[in-house]
């Protein structure tokens, strides 16, 4: 069977996903335009040997609305004749844009595909695409009682796993103390590429270190922070949650992009590049959407089953921060060793630009296995309406 592998993996540098966040000044079309470009420059690959383009966007309107991925193959100079499309798995949008790049790999559909993703929450606002629109009367027939958004499920998930704020707070800080390591100590490095953006200052200067460490964090510190998710309506429907999500122990509101460059085996020989990692194993699930963002333990369970790889064969594990509690969840389900759980930070840290994430998190996880010598990793990811991707990757 053809194998999927992974030749390079980049990223931008994560911005405060805000007005007067590092790159809030620039449109979500260049920042993947700037990205895309990078892959064949690193590479030297030409546009027109790229067989697809698929990309995650999970807030597709304004600026990141009309198919973004054709958009930024143009604003990147790519041949007209290459063809892009944009794709919604929520949070997991682009790990199921790497997804459907790899099977199609190993389908004989592509022999080089890029896959990757873009969020400027600076520009396009969390639940932008959701504005104005009305409930589907279908599906309060079968929820009556309703949903309910991320932060509520994340505190859901920390009182049924009675989680209090002082460990969600310890993770958080640790998070941010793992990453602020990882940066200093150039690990991040190879994948980043630099973007150029203008300062408060006025002048241009390129950006390639995260706006979202956060070096200086304590447990003290964030203990002052509010909840963010108080709601008198939700006590009373609630009355076990105790409140304990905040900014601190949450992923912040983040601007970035970042992308994969995928291929069989057979081409990058042939083009006389060397593969990094090939994926091993592939698992997409639905999950309880009132808990939401519990779906990696069942995608982590799936996954499993499918590679024929036991836990222990696993060197890393990189489980999306979205909130402190779906890691903490996740690791006590698998009794998961936490020096391999982000080991160099997690969103809380380094942020998540929804659509880009997935292929964020990929990088991470293979430069981590290189630095280590590890051979197995694993990547899950939540996302929302109670969803879940799961990839095993296998350093080569």
């Amino acid at each position: 069977m053809t194998s999927a592998v992974i030749v390079d993996v980049v990223r931008t540098a994560s911005g405060r996903g805000k007005p007067g966040g590092a790159l809030s000044g620039v449109h979500p079309v260049d920042l993947a335009a700037t990205v895309l470009s990078s892959v064949l420059e690193r590479n030297g690959l030409e546009s027109r040997q790229i067989d697809d383009v698929i990309w995650g966007t999970v807030s597709q309107v304004g600026d990141q609305s009309m198919n973004i991925a054709r958009q930024a193959t143009l604003a990147a100079g790519f041949d007209e004749t290459v063809p892009a499309t944009t794709i919604d798995r929520q949070c997991g949008s682009s790990q199921q844009a790497a997804h459907f790049a790899a099977q199609g790999v190993i389908a004989g559909a592509y022999d080089i595909v890029i896959a990757g993703g873009v969020e400027s929450m600076s520009r396009v606002p969390l639940g932008s695409s959701s504005r104005g629109g009305s409930s589907s009367s279908r599906l309060g027939e079968r929820y009556p009682e309703g949903l309910v958004n991320q932060g509520i499920s994340a505190e859901l998930i920390a009182a049924k796993w009675g989680f209090d704020r002082d460990r969600l707070d310890a993770f958080a800080a640790e998070s941010h103390r793992r990453a602020a390591l990882a940066a200093d100590s150039g690990w991040f490095d190879s994948a980043l590429i630099e973007v150029d953006v203008t300062g408060a200052d006025g002048e241009r200067h390129g950006l390639r270190r995260d706006e979202t460490i956060r070096s200086a964090t304590t447990v003290e510190g964030l203990s002052g922070l509010q909840p963010s998710f108080y709601d008198e309506q939700v006590v009373a429907r609630f009355p076990q949650i105790g409140w304990s999500i905040t900014p601190g122990n949450s992923s912040p509101l983040t601007d970035g992009s970042s992308a994969a460059l995928i291929m069989s085996e057979a081409k990058a020989a042939e083009l006389g590049l060397t593969p990094r990692a090939r994926f091993h194993s592939f698992a997409v699930v639905g999950d309880d959407p009132l808990y939401m963002l519990t779906g990696p333990i069942p995608a982590t369970r799936r996954i499993l089953e499918r590679s024929g790889l036991s836990f222990d064969d696993l060197d890393a594990y990189e489980v999306n921060e979205a909130f402190a509690s779906v890691p903490l969840a996740w690791a006590h389900e698998f009794d998961a060793d936490p020096a391999k759980l982000n080991p160099w930070g997690g969103a809380i840290a380094l942020g998540h630009a929804l659509g880009s994430s997935g292929t964020r998190l990929l990088g991470t996880l293979l430069t981590h296995l290189e630095a280590t010598g590890g051979r197995y990793g694993l990547q899950t990811m939540c996302e929302g309406g109670g969803l879940a991707n799961a990839t095993i990757i296998e350093r080569l």
